[in-house]
């Protein structure tokens, strides 16, 4: 980590990378959604060398925002470090604290509570609390679940499926609804219909040859 905190220091000195000197937070933001993209993507190739190859990709986002951060004098790579290794060990009484816990549920309870606490109690918003840039399907699914909706029986939220489809109109409003409806219908099912999607595209991505869309 050291020697790749060393290259973007030497990259955005003078003399450096030009490019690499005029990025700042806000302009590497679609970078940093792309190469998690990619890292989530790298997850199911069939390629093992894929992922550490991704994922060093998304390390590099980190080191990157870093040292702009210590450029600034606002915070460097330790503090990034520190942060996440004192919340794990926060988060997990049961492991570094001796608490007794029955299961992961309450695994999940004891984590919420703790940041809760972290926050000194102040309840964020609802839209605080499910980030923008997550995939829409992967929103909704939150939002269903932070407004308290059961997941149901998967039937019954078929049903309710072919309702919304038979009775939206061929407006956005109108496939909104229908796309409500099937995350409601992938959360009965116990499916991530964000991840549904993003494979099936991948494998038909995949299945095309490499001149598909390519004009003469």
């Amino acid at each position: 980590m050291q020697e790749l905190l060393s290259i973007m220091r030497r990259l955005r000195a003078p003399g450096g990378c030009p490019w690499d000197r005029e990025q700042t937070h806000e302009s590497l933001r679609p970078y940093l959604l792309e190469e998690a993209a990619e890292a989530a993507d790298a997850v199911s190739s069939p390629d093992p060398s894929d992922l550490p190859d991704e994922l060093g990709d998304v390390l590099l986002q980190v080191a990157f925002h870093s040292v702009i951060a210590e450029e600034a004098g606002t915070f460097g790579y330790a503090d990034v470090e520190r942060a996440i290794v004192e919340k794990l060990v926060r988060r997990h009484p049961h492991v570094f604290a001796g608490a007794d816990v029955s299961g992961s549920e309450e695994v999940v309870t004891n984590w919420q509570a703790i940041k809760a606490a972290e926050r000194g109690g102040r309840v964020r918003r609802p839209e605080q609390r499910v980030p923008a840039a997550l995939g829409a399907l992967a929103r909704e699914a939150k939002a269903q679940k932070l407004a308290g909706r059961e997941k149901g029986a998967p039937e019954a939220a078929r049903g309710a499926l072919l309702a919304a489809t038979q009775a939206a109109p061929a407006s956005a409003d109108g496939v909104a609804d229908v796309l409500e409806a099937v995350v409601a219908w992938a959360r009965a099912a116990g499916v991530d219909a964000e991840l549904a999607l993003r494979e099936r595209t991948l494998s038909s991505l995949r299945a095309l040859p490499d001149d598909a869309g390519l004009t003469s």
